[in-house]
């Protein structure tokens, strides 16, 4: 069990997160004293934290650099504020990802998940994650994240999509997405197949991804990817 160090000063919120992450099998902690947030990280010995920005006595970037002067653990802040410069802020004193609320849970949950396993190379049969155009594709909570936006799928945009990503710079026909749609008890017509894909491209333009499913007039659509170097 991964503990987690949620350090955030509004109970209500507080207590909602914790109730979520103890249903994924999270051991949560909260600070107790705000002027010791250090003192007891250290005894806590959490694997990851989550932290605010705008707490009492010193703000999050304050915590976040203390942490970092003793811990190279894991830190997603977690905040209403949005500013570019909070983002780069807290990237620059080595937090792992930014969350900006108010946040669909899921995301929390796909964030954690891809930087647990990054950090720690663990392998959960709960979460099916893969990478594709440098984005984190959860297929278990249809997620798709980049950078610090995510957006989320419809089952039936993500199960075109891992169809596609599966056979990345392959064409995949429009016979084979609806067989398999069919044969997953999610039967489309042609007419819906292509409704669904295009608002599966329409999302992934929100994260600048849509150009990377191209359609293939008379053969089917294809989900790109260059290779590295």
């Amino acid at each position: 069990m991964f503990k987690l160090l949620l350090i955030e000063d509004d109970t209500t919120l507080f207590n909602e997160i914790e109730e979520r992450l103890t249903q994924w099998s999270y051991e949560v902690f909260g600070i107790h004293n705000f002027n010791k947030v250090l003192q007891e990280f250290t005894e806590y010995k959490p694997d990851l934290v989550i932290i605010d920005i705008q707490l009492p006595k010193f703000d999050g970037f304050h915590w976040c650099r203390m942490i970092r002067a003793h811990s190279n653990v894991p830190i997603i802040f977690l905040s209403s504020r949005d500013h570019p410069t909070d983002i780069v802020m807290s990237m620059q004193l080595g937090a792992d990802d930014f969350i900006q609320k108010p946040f669909h849970f899921d995301v929390l949950i796909a964030k954690i998940q891809a930087i647990l396993r990054r950090v720690y190379n663990y392998n959960t049969d709960k979460i099916e994650l893969k990478t594709w155009c440098g984005a984190a594709v959860d297929y278990e909570s249809n997620i798709v994240t980049l950078g610090t936006n995510s957006i989320e799928l419809t089952k039936n945009e993500m199960f075109i999509l891992k169809k596609l990503i599966d056979q990345k710079n392959k064409i995949v026909s429009r016979d084979e997405l609806m067989n398999s749609l069919w044969d997953d008890k999610r039967f489309v017509s042609d007419n819906t197949l292509t409704v669904n894909v295009n608002r599966l491209r329409k999302k992934l333009d929100e994260i600048d991804l849509g150009r990377f499913i191209e359609t293939k007039v008379g053969q089917g659509y294809i989900a790109v990817e260059e290779a590295e170097g």
